[in-house]
């Protein structure tokens, strides 16, 4: 790839700058009007940051909005407990993020002077390369690349790189330094949004608007048409996995239970076994849905099963289970898939 790009415009000093004023240029006309550009500071840019992780834009922004009313700074944020936390990301997913942005927050509270480098900031709970490098450059003007799915596929069609990545954390790795070396030290914060965005409004993974495009004089894959080749990263097939979950229910409660093992602890869901006390056998439980979600590159087919009488629980409960009173659902912190189809079964 190296020696690919010693022939392209990348080697002249004058196209290059010609290339980031372009890019800037068309930023400061175009960028969208997002809550965590208005009044910017290093909170919202790391907050926005930890939610754009696997996350669109448009789901993105009620939340952040939401956040900021409860967690308005760091201090506040460390001050929450952790199940308020969980419960303010109910619904993005991938909790693991909410939980080690609530652990950024224990060191940051007690800043006197935020750490500038992105090593420092690689150190920090849930921090890799590619937020180190947003939150450095947007917020404390470090010229520092960032480079997300949507750097990699404009990066791919400007070069028409064709290169096969073994998968998505691999071409970033790889494309890194190339993003580095087209980066606005003036302006670095301005320039990862402007080429993040236009990998999001213009260069789609689909039908890019390449007549629209800022910087179509640069592109060869634009020129060439065949930005449909780029990037090209191996595809991995999905894998799929059956679940039995259950459905016990009294007269005021529903059994629900948290993992402490994996990304939802502390989330409840619809318990997958159930704690017994006694003899029990739920041969002839009634199937009450099937539903399907995906996690990852996993699809779980999950079958909702209704005992035919309940069970006969220890008392207390194993840590995990807890009985959800019907009063309490609003506040109580679910998985998104599961409170939908709790919802939906109750009515």
């Amino acid at each position: 790839m190296e020696n690919s790009l010693k022939t392209t415009w990348i080697q002249s000093k004058e196209k290059l700058g010609q290339y980031r004023i372009s890019l800037l240029n068309w930023f400061d006309e175009q960028r969208r009007d997002l809550p965590w550009r208005q009044d910017p500071s290093l909170y919202k840019t790391v907050v926005s940051e930890f939610m754009l992780q696997q996350t669109r834009v448009s789901t993105v922004i009620p939340y952040f909005t939401n956040w900021l009313n409860k967690f308005p700074d760091f201090y506040s944020l460390n001050q929450a407990d952790e199940k308020d936390v969980l419960k303010a990301w109910e619904g993005l997913g991938y909790y693991s993020r909410a939980r080690n942005l609530h652990q950024l927050s224990k060191t940051a509270a007690n800043w006197k002077h935020p750490p500038v480098s992105v090593k420092e900031w690689q150190t920090l709970p849930g921090v890799g390369p590619y937020i180190a490098a947003a939150v450095t450059s947007i917020s404390l003007d470090q010229p520092e690349a960032v480079c997300d799915g949507n750097v990699v596929r404009v990066l791919s069609r400007l070069f028409a790189i064709s290169e096969i990545f073994k998968d998505g954390a691999t071409a970033q790795k790889k494309l890194r330094p190339l993003a580095q070396k087209l980066i606005n030290s003036g302006r670095p914060g301005d320039y990862n949004q402007a080429v993040m965005e236009l990998g999001a409004t213009v260069c789609h993974r689909s039908s890019p608007l390449c007549s629209t495009c800022p910087i179509l004089s640069y592109c060869e894959s634009g020129r060439q048409g065949d930005w449909a080749d780029r990037p090209q990263i191996a595809r991995k097939a999905k894998k799929t996995a059956s679940i039995r979950r259950y459905w016990v229910e009294s007269q005021s409660s529903l059994l629900v239970h948290a993992s402490k093992k994996n990304r939802l602890q502390g989330v409840y869901e619809l318990p997958d076994k159930l704690p017994y006390s006694g003899n029990f056998t739920d041969l002839n439980s009634q199937v009450l849905a099937i539903r399907k979600r995906t996690i990852g590159r996993v699809e779980y087919t999950e079958e909702i099963h209704q005992p035919p009488q309940i069970p006969l629980l220890p008392d207390p409960l194993p840590q995990g289970y807890t009985w959800m009173k019907w009063s309490e659902l609003e506040n109580f912190t679910l998985s998104g898939p599961h409170r939908k189809w709790i919802e939906e079964l109750r009515d």
